[in-house]
């Protein structure tokens, strides 16, 4: 990476200072005036109107409906450091991502503030009005302009100006630097409550607190985090054609995955090759990865959460990819196949793939309107205790395994068999219970169906051929009017599809 130029430094250098001495800035009057002198007109934006805009609108309002004359604020968060003064890509927070239609790396350090407004006055006829506060393009007669390595146009580009934002978001626009006059106005102990989003960005929530101690006693803000997780709970068309896209780009990215299989072999860390395949694909053709890809082979399928990724691929073994493209609008899929390294599976490998499979197909038939999220699960961990049953693996029998005191089916796959999906891989994570495992099942809704089976290799209670095996098949699905669709469909599931897809991307 370029280095920023810093000023000459004295013996009395503050310790937070020092990790600039590596370069060095010319401080000189003549320079700054040469610097900043002697550019053109910048060109005319080009960003229009975002297709997000319209429904963002309908979101906001939903929220407005809740917390009649309170103060609302919603951080995109900032930049966190990853090494040093080396920061992490920014992805601004998913509830201010959802609320304004920003995706990608927008906005670092802007507010969404909801204020309230006598109700029927606000945007849309609700009861607020939204101002997004951001920190926007600075003059070229400034020393940001060219000194600033984090925001200066000249390290990293030119920023969005406010008539820019407000274009493309549908969204009043105003200076960051107004923000702490708009939280504290008319704050009092009889005055407007306010409430931000916790553990976002520490700065404004300090600030919030700050006007709250001195100003109004303040309230909990675990309820705004919760309203607008369950907001997210049911899509709207917008959304849905975002998981759509999500969807379709992930399963162009299982395809590289699949002819990358022969360098994956070859390669002594051939998980790698798989899963720098996939994040390849996740930014050429969309924002990133929606999380840490899975590309587990032979034992390392029965990690669940296995993202080291540094192992072998070997011929004859199984290798399971977890992996979802992240679009620009910052929607993800989570898709899961579990795959035959040499394009062909064993009896044994099939016989434990059909099972899962079969066990999927179970909770793809509960996941209709009316039904209980936790149905889905149920519907699949009744396959899978069967399953085991006829293998002679369980202790007791399928139906005493099941009940809520034993689960015995469950040492073979700890984890649920679904959760909801959007803006985060786990979406809606703050939602209750009550509208979430115990939630009814709704049109717009999508959520993962993902069974799975893993018998580690020193598991002494499964045959000896089983051990080592692990295999997840994982969907993404969207509930509709008279049952399900499957997004991923596209992407193969049953063993015979499975061999034919890779025989053909492979060529054989």
């Amino acid at each position: 990476m370029s280095e920023d130029l810093t000023p000459e430094t004295t013996t009395e250098q503050p310790l937070a200072d020092r990790g600039s001495n590596r370069s060095q800035r010319p401080g000189s009057a003549e320079f700054v005036r040469f610097i900043t002198s002697g550019w053109g007109e910048r060109p005319p934006s080009s960003l229009g109107r975002s297709p997000a805009a319209d429904h963002t609108a309908a979101r906001r309002s939903a929220i407005s409906a809740q917390f009649p004359g309170e103060r609302l604020v919603i951080p995109a968060g900032t930049f966190k450091p990853r090494s040093n003064d080396t920061d992490y890509r920014f992805r601004p927070h998913s509830a201010f991502a959802h609320l304004t239609g920003l995706g990608s790396e927008q906005e670092p350090d802007a507010v969404l503030v909801l204020h309230p407004v006598e109700d029927g006055t606000g945007d849309d006829g609700s009861g607020h009005r939204a101002v997004l506060y951001i920190r926007p393009l600075a003059g070229r007669d400034s020393e940001e302009f060219f000194s600033d390595a984090r925001y200066g146009e000249f390290w990293v580009g030119a920023r969005p100006t406010l008539e820019d934002l407000e274009n493309l978001t549908g969204v009043r626009t105003a200076h960051v630097d107004d923000l702490r006059d708009a939280l504290a106005k008319d704050v009092g102990a009889d005055g407007v409550q306010v409430r931000v989003v916790p553990d976002v960005d520490e700065a404004i929530e300090e600030l919030v607190e700050e006007i709250r101690a001195t100003e109004a006693a303040g309230q909990r803000d675990e309820k705004l985090a919760e309203a607008l997780s369950e907001l997210r709970l049911v899509k709207d068309a917008h959304e849905i054609e975002q998981m759509r896209l999500a969807v379709e780009t992930t399963i162009d990215g299982f395809e590289k995955i699949v002819r990358a299989l022969p360098d994956a072999i070859a390669h002594r860390r051939g998980e790698r090759v798989i899963e720098g395949t996939f994040i390849g694909h996740a930014r050429q053709e969309g924002n990133a990865v929606g999380y840490e890809t899975i590309a587990a082979s032979g034992e390392h399928a029965t990690t669940l959460h296995w993202t080291d990724n540094d192992g072998q691929v070997l011929a004859g073994e199984l290798v399971l990819v977890d992996a979802g493209v992240e679009v620009d609008s910052l929607y993800t899929a989570d898709v899961t196949r579990t795959l035959p390294v040499d394009g062909t599976f064993t009896e044994v490998q099939r016989r434990i793939y059909q099972a899962v499979l079969d066990a999927a197909d179970a909770a793809f038939v509960a996941a209709v309107p009316g039904a209980r999220f936790r149905d889905v699960h149920a519907a699949a961990m009744k396959v899978i205790a069967e399953r085991l049953e006829e293998w002679g693996l369980l202790p007791v029998p399928a139906e005493e395994a099941l009940l809520p005191e034993n689960q015995h089916h469950r040492r073979w796959m700890v984890h649920g068999t679904s959760h909801h999906l959007g803006l985060d891989v786990h979406d809606c994570a703050q939602a209750r219970a009550e509208l979430y495992l115990d939630g009814i099942l709704e049109p717009g809704m999508v959520f993962t169906i993902e069974p799975g089976l893993y018998f580690k290799s020193d598991d002494l209670l499964v045959p000896a051929e089983y051990r080592g095996i692990g295999v997840r098949i994982e969907d993404d699905v969207l509930v509709t009017a008279d049952g399900n669709e499957n997004l991923s469909a596209a992407l193969p599931r049953e063993p015979d599809a499975i061999e034919a897809w890779m025989a053909g991307l492979l060529d054989r």
